[in-house]
C-alpha cells in the first residue's frame, strides 16, 4: 500500500462513528509533492497555472499556491473566491458566456489576462474598458481545424463547438483590435481537447499549436509572445496503473520548444484534473448488500450526488475495500465473498451507480469503500442537494498533522 493510501486508510478509521461514514479525504502532502514535481520539470519558459474549476476548496488552493504561477478562473464567483484569499496571485479568466459584470470585475480586480471567446465578447469588452477608462489585456481563444489529430473522450475544438473563435474569423478580430487600442493582444489560447492519456499525442498537438502561433505572428505582424495551451492531460480511471507519462512529456516538451523555435514565447499550461485528482478519495460505508436477478448490489451511504465522476466519465470506478469490524446488531452480518458486486448510492434513480460488477474478495455491511482519483471534478460537479441528503465530511490530511476535518 502506498504512503498516501495508508494515510487515507488511517483517516477513514479515525473518522468512523456510530453514524455511517460518507467523506472526501484529501492528502495535501501528496498534492504538495505532485505539484512541486510538475512545476520543477517544466522548461524555463513554461508556466503552470491551476484551473480552479477542478477543485476550488481553499486547502487545495493553499497547497498549490507556492508551486503554480497563478490560478485560472472561469466565472465571476471563482474570481471573487480566489481574490478574497489570494489578492496578489496572478489570475487569468477564461470560459464562454462571460457576463458584463464578470468582465468589469476582471478589469477592476486586476486579472492578468482575459481569454476572449468571440468577436461579440471583444466588442463588449471594448465598450466596458472605454467606459471604465481601463485597458484590457487579452488572449484570443482560437478553435483550430486540425485534421488527423486523434480525438479524446472530451473534445472542445477542431470541429463545431461553442468554445473559442473560429480560426477563419481571426483576420476580422485582428482588424477590430487594430481600431480599438483599449484592448491589448498578448497572444493566443488553444484548448481543443481534454482527457489526453498519451504523452506523445499531446506533444504532437502542442507542435501544431506552436507552428500555428508562430505563423500567425509572422503573417499578421503581431507583437505577441504568450501562448496558453490549456490543460487537457487526463486521468486513467479505468486502468489506474497506466497514467499519463509526465516524465516523457516534460523531456519531449523541452526538445519540442527548441526544435520549433519557441524559446521567446511564454507558454502556459492550466491543468486541473491532472494536478488534483490523485490527492482525493471518496469514502462511503456500506449500508446494505442485496441480490437481485442474479447480481449483487452494495448500497453505500452517498452516491453520485456526492461523487458524479463515474457517471460523468462513463466508467466503473475502481475502489478499495477497507474492513470495519464494528457490528452492533443482534443478527448475523450480511456479506459476500469471491463475487462481483455493483456499488450504488442512496438516490431514487437507477443511474446512481459508482462501480459495475466489480470483483471483491469479501465485502460486508459496515465495511468502507474508498474510491481513489476523486480530487478533481468530483464533489464540485455533483448535484449536491438532490433528495436533500447530508453533505459528506471533508477531511484534509496536511503534512504537519495527521488529520484535519471540516464539514461543508
Amino acid at each position: 500500500m502506498n504512503r498516501s493510501l495508508a494515510r487515507v486508510t488511517e483517516a477513514v478509521h479515525l473518522a468512523c462513528t456510530d453514524e455511517p461514514l460518507c467523506a472526501y479525504i484529501y492528502d495535501l502532502a501528496a498534492l504538495d509533492k505532485h505539484a512541486a514535481d510538475l512545476a520543477a520539470t517544466l522548461p524555463d519558459n513554461c508556466e503552470l497555472f491551476y484551473a480552479v474549476k477542478a477543485n476550488s476548496d481553499l486547502p487545495i488552493l493553499q497547497t498549490l499556491a507556492p508551486h503554480v504561477r497563478g490560478f485560472e478562473v472561469a466565472s465571476g464567483g471563482e474570481l471573487d473566491w480566489v481574490r478574497s484569499h489570494f489578492p496578489d496571485v496572478p489570475v487569468i479568466f477564461g470560459g464562454p458566456g462571460k457576463l458584463d459584470t464578470e468582465l468589469a470585475a476582471a478589469l477592476e480586480q486586476g486579472v492578468e489576462l482575459l481569454h476572449v471567446e468571440s468577436l461579440g465578447e471583444l466588442r463588449r469588452l471594448v465598450w466596458l474598458a472605454r467606459n471604465m477608462n481601463r485597458k484590457a489585456d487579452v488572449l484570443l481563444r482560437i478553435n483550430l481545424a486540425l485534421d488527423g489529430v486523434p480525438a479524446t473522450t472530451l473534445t472542445m475544438g477542431g470541429r463545431a463547438t461553442p468554445f473559442g473563435i473560429d480560426s477563419g474569423q481571426l483576420p476580422e478580430c485582428l482588424a477590430w483590435l487594430a481600431r480599438h487600442p483599449e484592448i491589448r493582444l498578448h497572444g493566443f489560447h488553444f484548448h481543443l481537447m481534454s482527457h489526453q492519456l498519451d504523452a506523445s499525442a499531446h506533444l504532437a498537438l502542442l507542435s501544431r499549436y506552436f507552428r500555428q502561433a508562430r505563423q500567425w505572428r509572422e503573417q499578421f505582424g503581431l507583437s505577441i509572445n504568450h501562448l496558453n495551451v490549456g490543460g487537457g492531460i487526463g486521468i486513467n480511471y479505468r486502468e489506474p496503473e497506466r497514467q499519463f507519462d509526465w516524465k516523457a512529456f516534460s523531456t519531449g516538451l523541452a526538445a519540442l520548444i527548441e526544435s520549433e523555435n519557441m524559446q521567446d514565447w511564454r507558454i502556459r499550461f492550466e491543468p486541473g484534473r491532472y494536478l488534483t485528482a490523485a490527492c482525493g478519495y471518496y469514502v462511503m460505508q456500506v449500508l446494505d448488500i442485496k441480490q437481485c436477478f442474479g447480481r449483487h448490489f452494495a448500497v453505500g451511504r452517498g452516491g453520485t450526488h456526492h461523487f458524479r465522476t463515474p457517471y460523468a466519465q462513463g466508467h466503473s470506478h475502481p475502489f478499495l475495500v477497507v474492513p470495519h469490524e464494528h457490528w452492533h446488531y443482534p443478527f448475523p452480518r450480511p456479506g459476500v465473498e469471491q463475487t462481483e458486486i455493483t456499488v450504488v448510492g442512496q438516490l431514487c434513480t437507477p443511474k446512481d451507480v459508482l462501480a459495475t460488477d466489480a470483483p471483491v474478495e469479501r465485502l460486508r455491511v459496515g465495511d468502507l469503500l474508498v474510491f481513489p482519483y476523486a480530487g478533481a471534478y468530483a464533489w464540485h460537479i455533483s448535484h449536491h442537494d438532490f433528495l436533500r441528503h447530508p453533505h459528506p465530511q471533508h477531511i484534509y490530511l496536511s503534512p504537519q498533522e495527521p488529520v484535519h476535518a471540516a464539514n461543508q
